[in-house]
């Protein structure tokens, strides 16, 4: 855990984040969950300068009581369980360089913070994380399965989680708010697949991480989200121990499918 050296961000640094946030504004519009818009607003961040922590911990605090913590980049599992699990959100203080506007392979501070903290303020998932945590810990002392399959249900909802709303499909997980090509991507391209959130489903369902997606999953509300993950996981994971993964792109007869994928550019190896 670090001080965000935000005296030593570059005119480079705030160029970035300027024209990140500008791009990702104009892309978002009919495509971000009214959650994410809703919350995103109430944070005040802007397009001006890096946001400063001690600032949006102020205002996150005040609604929900999480706060931010700088690092380095990923953590250790163990550790980054134990912060949700606390209401402490790592964000990585580094942002990425102008050759790197359209990807980046690790998370970096515009992915952290345009992309994960705005639903903090959401009183609703901010509990889902902290369960979530929670879970994370317990999963750790029971086997490197288990974490397999909650490490599924983070990607497949914090990550790159979809919403149904009365307009339609719309983005909340942070990958995607974070990336215009993704953005566009999970909603638009006619090769994913748009599946109903099933909870021991996406434990199961494997992942990519080079790549789009080839399924997202579709939840009602976050209220649907919390009340799926309160119970005790410990007989899920014992009832997954005896089943297979399902590759990425599979279709099963028991979904409930928005959208049926075609395929088009999937990789046939790959998946996580």
């Amino acid at each position: 855990m670090i001080e965000q050296p935000w005296a030593s961000y570059s005119g480079q640094d705030h160029a970035v984040w300027a024209q990140l946030f500008e791009r990702q504004q104009q892309v978002l519009v009919g495509r971000a969950s009214d959650e994410f818009l809703t919350a995103q607003r109430a944070m005040h961040m802007s397009p001006q300068q890096i946001p400063k922590f001690e600032d949006l911990n102020r205002v996150l605090r005040a609604h929900t009581g999480w706060e931010l913590i700088g690092v380095e980049g990923l953590l250790p599992e163990l550790t980054f369980f134990d912060h949700l699990a606390n209401r402490r959100f790592p964000v990585t203080w580094w942002i990425r360089k102008p050759e790197q506007i359209d990807y980046l392979a690790e998370p970096d501070l515009f992915h952290d913070l345009f992309g994960h903290v705005p639903l903090l303020m959401n009183p609703v998932f901010a509990d889902y994380m902290e369960a979530y945590g929670r879970g994370g810990v317990k999963a750790h002392g029971i086997n490197p399965e288990a974490l397999v399959h909650l490490t599924r249900l983070y990607w497949y909802t914090v990550e790159f989680g979809l919403i149904k709303q009365a307009d339609g499909l719309r983005i909340y997980g942070s990958g995607i708010v974070s990336s215009k090509s993704e953005s566009i991507h999970c909603l638009e391209s006619a090769a994913p697949n748009r599946i109903g959130f099933d909870l021991e489903r996406i434990m199961r369902t494997r992942y990519r991480i080079d790549t789009y997606q080839k399924t997202y999953f579709v939840i009602d509300s976050f209220e649907q989200l919390m009340r799926a993950t309160e119970p005790d996981f410990t007989p899920i994971y014992d009832r997954l121990a005896t089943q297979d993964s399902i590759p990425a792109g599979d279709v099963l007869a028991t979904d409930t499918v928005f959208h049926r994928g075609s395929g088009e550019g999937w990789l046939t190896d790959g998946d996580v």
